[in-house]
């Protein structure tokens, strides 16, 4: 009878033990705190952004339309893609048979960045039969803007009258380095922006394409409208309309409707049919 008492006992001892075990490790647990994201986390590297970095950061996504989404409701609207050295080695071929027809590659960056995989895109893209462009990522607070038109126009920037190349773009959207408007008022970033065109104009005879966000266009120019009579608006938004326009434009010549698109992510709308984006290249 004494050793069953003692079996007992040694039984509830062992049991005690294991839930008080149990219990100071689930203290130890909540006592450590979770992971969390670092504020301070380091900007990017200079040359590293991309059309619409800016908008996912600020803007996000409305709604997250598709090509095949969208093709019924907008018809006489021409799918393209805008590409940059992050999705390196592009299957253009796969997009040219997904019905892509235009595209644009990012080729500079302020006066120092050249995009390692410009020629593959560019070239890529005219190869199979497809309309191309390229684009600049305007930085503001590094060099003026006929500065960095210059550069653009040096590195792959330049237009041809041959139907298949589109004028330049000037991306002008958040700092993915710093402050939204790059450490310029209102009427500096008007001003910077000018000089970019105005140089643009005279390097190629083709007035430049602005791609910009109406949030960003309305917070770092005051909405500024003065560009609306020359320079062709490419509008980014994700969403299932292109939303409210900046001042003075009243439509879009682009629109970058997406950033999960199908093979390269960032995918875009022409407001014409590809007669009229043919028309539109050769200027």
């Amino acid at each position: 009878m004494e050793a069953v008492r003692t079996s007992r006992a040694l039984s509830r001892g062992r049991s005690r033990l294991t839930v008080t075990g149990v219990l100071t490790g689930l203290l130890l647990t909540l006592s450590v705190p979770a992971a969390v994201p670092d504020s301070r986390a380091a900007a990017p590297e200079r040359g590293s952004a991309y059309m619409g970095m800016g908008v996912l950061a600020h803007d996000g996504v409305v709604t997250s339309p598709t090509a095949d989404s969208l093709s019924d409701s907008r018809t006489g609207l021409t799918e393209g893609v805008d590409v940059s050295s992050y999705q390196r080695n592009v299957a253009w071929s796969t997009l040219y048979g997904s019905g892509v027809r235009w595209a644009y590659t990012k080729a500079t960056e302020g006066t120092s960045y050249k995009n390692a995989y410009f020629t593959q895109q560019y070239n890529g893209s005219y190869d199979v039969g497809i309309v191309r462009g390229a684009y600049h990522f305007a930085t503001p607070d590094s060099t003026g803007g006929a500065a960095q038109a210059d550069y653009f126009v040096n590195h792959g920037g330049g237009w041809s009258a041959d139907g298949r190349t589109l004028p330049g773009v000037l991306d002008i959207e958040w700092n993915p380095y710093g402050g939204d408007c790059y450490g310029k008022t209102k009427s500096q970033m008007v001003g910077w922006i000018r000089d970019f065109l105005n140089r643009y104009k005279a390097r190629t005879g083709r007035a430049a394409v602005i791609y910009t966000a109406t949030n960003w266009w309305t917070e770092c120019t005051g909405n500024y409208s003065g560009f609306s009579a020359t320079n062709p608006l490419w509008i980014a938004r994700y969403a299932s309309t292109a939303g409210t326009l900046p001042a003075g434009w009243a439509y879009y010549t682009m629109w970058q409707y997406t950033s999960t698109g199908k093979t390269v992510g960032d995918h875009d709308r022409f407001n014409g049919s590809e007669k009229q984006l043919k028309t539109f290249a050769s200027g």
